[in-house]
């Protein structure tokens, strides 16, 4: 069975871990737990013929006191880029990270996560900074941890990226 690493990467609070159980236990919970360091979790997934095994890497959230420590992506097939859509700053941040891991590492696969869309409502990422990312040609999906929108096609659109297949269609 073919095995891939994915570092879930974004600031602090964004709801990498919360994404992460909602695909590997179907479970949310509003207790919010601080990731030290990096916990990881496997999920296997059937794309298309093949099974595939998912490392997940839920690396402790960046900000500026806490910087992404590269040695964590090493090896890494992908990654999950989590934004949270109420706070516009950590999509910039999820731009700079994305920036430094290629400069580290070279290009991967990626989705981008603009994450707790169930807060429609305080909304912080523009629309136009969306489709710019769409125009770019990027992964770029809505999720709710907590309802469970967006969270297995994420998984799914970045499985296929790394086994070459096509994005599942939307």
């Amino acid at each position: 069975m073919l095995q891939k690493k994915i570092c879930m990467l974004g600031s602090f609070s964004v709801g990498k871990t919360s994404l992460v159980r909602r695909f590997v236990e179907s479970i949310f919970s509003d207790t919010y737990l601080t990731t030290v360091g990096v916990k990881i979790d496997k999920k296997v997934l059937r794309v298309g013929e093949q099974d595939l095994t998912l490392m997940l890497w839920d690396l402790y959230g960046e900000d500026e006191f806490q910087r992404l420590r590269m040695s964590y992506l090493r090896g890494a097939s992908g990654f999950l880029f989590v934004a949270d859509g109420t706070r516009r700053p950590t999509l910039d941040n999820v731009l700079a990270i994305k920036e430094e891991a290629e400069k580290a590492l070279g290009p991967a696969s990626f989705v981008v996560a603009l994450n707790k869309s169930d807060l429609v409502d305080q909304w912080e990422v523009e629309a136009e900074k969306e489709n710019d990312l769409l125009g770019r040609g990027w992964n770029v999906i809505r999720t709710s941890a907590k309802t469970g929108e967006g969270v297995e096609f994420a998984f799914e659109t970045l499985a296929k990226a790394m086994l070459g297949s096509k994005s599942p269609a939307s």
